[in-house]
């Protein structure tokens, strides 16, 4: 086994147990990371987003508020997990799923992390075009585009490679930069508010109020959660259990409410601009700052989608790790770096109708995530020990090979919970047309509830129930073994 004591410039531990040594983190560590990769100006747009689902502004505040506090909480009690065991996310998973068949959820999560966080260096790419065009530059110049994904795709891949202590020390340093910036664009930006205009919008039918709901707890702490206990695996063992929630849901949760709501009072202001951010979110954004201020706002832009990207591309390596690839941890987020870069160069350059595609994907793989992330969080509530850390390594051991009661119940509930979404990229991704077969018990895809995304609160919660009475006796035996 790697040596993991030793100090280095690179972070050595790879999927192995972190010793009593390295557990030096406070709770309040954990707000420098979350908050760094979610105050992004990008995070106003989806203010956009919610109205765009035909809600009122004090529907589209509620559900904005609801929403993306209650996605980071579920974050923050899967960060229980990794004081427990010390150990990354996936690995600590297999106490649910079983060493081996922890690979099954494994393989989603490694292709979700990859997946957005290709997105995130896209955008940022994209990002740096865009503002560069309003400065009055070349943005489509092809040598601006490949310098801004050289740029890009270098600082999220030295960063994963680095580790966690590097991230955790550039992170808390991009807390300050984009912080300040972001304050500067609502000061500047908030000339634009017409209360009139925001209040006068008729409220929404229960159906888009539901929809809206689960797009933000998909696009906020959902689309984190398979990480979480990534960042928490070098807490102390004593802990709070509500102190690791706590500062895991105030700091990814503080700044995109903020974000969230502007962006409506923003889009509310003006109908135009709120149909600009839905095809370019920061080209409209930027779109209404004064000149002076757009190289901050790009500077801003870009680093919180690598501050995002980099979070993912770290624990996506050590994901790939716990599915059986023998590498160093360094090497294993290498590969995913050179997957992301090839990625983001391939839409960048060559695919210019990739994104919806891409999208559609991402989506889809969300059921079974939210599916997982049901059945491992009862599994988290269900237990009153530390982890048996030898066992989460052995395959004969207390947590066995295959849990087939996890695996099922994660089949089922994505069968059911792909049944209950649509593809919102219909035109662009026809292949993924399959979803929605048991839409017609709700009105179809026509009906108010066909675009309220059903499918993914219906995965998780149904696998959280299942998992919390139908596991809860061999929980118990194996916390006695």
């Amino acid at each position: 086994m790697t040596d993991i004591t030793s100090p280095a410039l690179i972070e050595r531990a790879g999927i192995e147990i972190i010793p009593e040594s390295q557990r030096t983190a406070k709770p309040r560590d954990l707000f420098w990371p979350w908050f760094a990769a979610n105050v992004s100006v990008f995070g106003m747009s989806y203010g956009s987003f919610v109205l765009g689902f035909g809600i009122s502004f004090s529907q589209a505040t509620l559900v904005s508020i609801v929403g993306i506090v209650v996605s980071f909480l579920l974050c923050g009690l899967i960060a229980i997990a990794g004081k427990r065991g010390s150990a990354p996310t996936m690995v600590l998973s297999r106490a649910a799923f079983g060493v081996h068949g922890q690979k099954v959820p494994g393989i989603v999560s490694w292709l979700t992390s990859i997946g957005w966080e290709t997105f995130l260096a896209i955008m940022a790419v994209l990002a740096t075009a865009t503002v560069i065009t309003q400065l009055g530059g070349p943005g489509d110049s092809v040598a601006l585009k490949i310098i801004a994904t050289v740029v890009v795709a270098a600082l999220i891949v030295a960063a994963s490679v680095l580790g966690y202590h590097t991230i955790m020390k550039m992170q808390s340093v991009l807390t300050w930069i984009t912080g300040a910036v972001t304050i500067l664009y609502v000061i500047l930006a908030s000339s634009r508010i017409d209360m009139g205009a925001v209040l006068s919008i008729p409220d929404g039918s229960i159906g888009a109020v539901i929809g809206a709901l689960v797009m933000v707890m998909t696009g906020f702490g959902l689309g984190w959660i398979n990480i979480a206990a990534d960042w928490s695996r070098y807490q102390k063992r004593t802990a709070s259990d509500g102190a690791i929630v706590f500062w895991n849901t105030f700091g990814g949760a503080i700044a995109p409410v903020i974000l969230v709501v502007f962006g409506l009072l923003l889009g509310g202001s003006d109908p135009q601009l709120m149909d600009a951010v839905g095809a370019d979110p920061i080209g409209a954004l930027a779109g209404i700052l004064p000149i002076w201020v757009l190289v901050p706002f790009l500077l801003t832009a870009v680093l919180a989608l690598v501050s995002g990207a980099v979070l993912g591309i770290y624990s996506s390596g050590l994901t790939l790790i716990s599915l059986g690839i023998r590498i160093p941890r360094p090497a294993a987020a290498g590969i995913d770096g050179i997957i992301l870069t090839l990625g983001t160069i391939y839409v960048v350059f060559f695919a210019a109708d990739f994104l919806g595609p891409f999208q559609s994907f991402l989506i889809t793989l969300g059921v079974p995530l939210a599916s997982w992330a049901g059945i491992l969080i009862a599994d988290i509530l269900r237990r009153r020990r530390d982890y048996d850390e030898a066992a989460l390594f052995d395959p004969n051991g207390r947590y066995g090979a295959w849990d087939w009661t996890s695996i099922v119940t994660m089949a089922v509930a994505s069968i059911i919970g792909w049944g209950f979404v649509v593809n919102l990229f219909a035109d662009d991704a026809a292949w993924n047309n399959w979803q929605g077969y048991l839409l017609p018990l709700i009105g179809g895809k026509d009906g108010d509830w066909a675009y309220a995304n059903l499918g993914v609160f219906f995965a998780l919660v149904l696998s959280f129930a299942i998992t919390w009475f139908a596991r809860a006796a061999r929980i118990r035996r194996q916390e006695q073994a």
